[in-house]
């Protein structure tokens, strides 16, 4: 009998544990808009841009490219850069298509617009200080893609800087800030010849069918390469994937003396 006990007490204890990291896990804030970034495109961006010519409140709508850039509320630097078409997030099937717009591409070469913001006050951004992040889709918080344009955490970017002898084009396991991560080197011919999202469905024999619990970063190296993180989201470990957790948008890697 008090075996049996303490058997149902364990049991019951290990489901406790469970529903606690499904709840974090799933957790989003409920009073907040998951759509409110598709309005601000279909309904303030776009037709101010073909009806005004000015993008406001966006920095830029390119729908002949297929994307709009915003600067975030959030962070000194940061930008979003986003489909001017419905789309998801990671799990977007048409993210897979050939034909659909590189993203990642766009938002690496759009990241001169932090650069420009910082110009203005008389001080230079180098490449080693930005990075771009897409979470995954139980560790965001708006149902349109957005990639977020925004300074590297300088712990992360020490690491990386470390790791850069041992990375090879081929896919390797690294601890990165709290979590777990895979990583490969790109160069950018290769960043802008294939997407990163084709490109992880290829390469990760799981990812294809499992998009959505993917979350992905980007960042330079020392060496004139790039690299791409990926991170999927594990609810046993209240991981979420938000790949968004290797930037700092107070921007702290510029001012490496406070």
């Amino acid at each position: 009998m008090v075996r049996t006990s303490r058997k149902f007490l364990l049991a019951f204890a290990v489901l406790i544990l469970i529903a606690a990291a499904a709840a974090t896990y799933l957790w989003q804030t409920p009073a907040h808009n998951p759509d409110a970034l598709w309005h601000l495109i279909s309904e303030r961006c776009v037709p101010d841009m073909e009806e005004h010519g000015k993008p406001a409140p966006c920095s830029e709508v390119n729908e002949s490219k297929g994307y709009v850039t915003l600067k975030d509320r959030h962070g000194i630097l940061q930008y979003l850069l986003m489909p001017v078409d419905k789309l998801s997030g990671m799990e977007s099937p048409e993210l897979l298509r050939p034909l659909t717009p590189n993203f990642f591409a766009i938002a690496w070469q759009q990241r001169t617009l932090s650069s420009a913001l910082m110009a203005q006050q008389h001080q230079t951004v180098p490449d080693s200080a930005l990075s771009l992040a897409i979470n995954s889709e139980y560790g965001r918080t708006q149902n349109q893609l957005h990639i977020h344009i925004s300074c590297l955490r300088q712990d992360v970017r020490q690491q990386l800087n470390a790791l850069m002898p041992t990375l090879t084009a081929n896919w390797q396991q690294h601890e990165l800030g709290p979590n777990s991560y895979l990583l490969r080197t790109l160069t950018l011919p290769q960043l802008q010849e294939e997407s990163v999202f084709i490109r992880l469905a290829q390469e990760l024999p799981d990812a294809a069918d499992n998009m959505g619990h993917y979350g992905l970063a980007l960042a330079d190296l020392p060496n004139g390469q790039l690299v791409l993180m990926a991170i999927k989201a594990n609810w046993f470990t209240a991981n979420n994937a938000s790949a968004e957790e290797l930037q700092d948008h107070s921007c702290k890697i510029l001012q490496p003396n406070k």
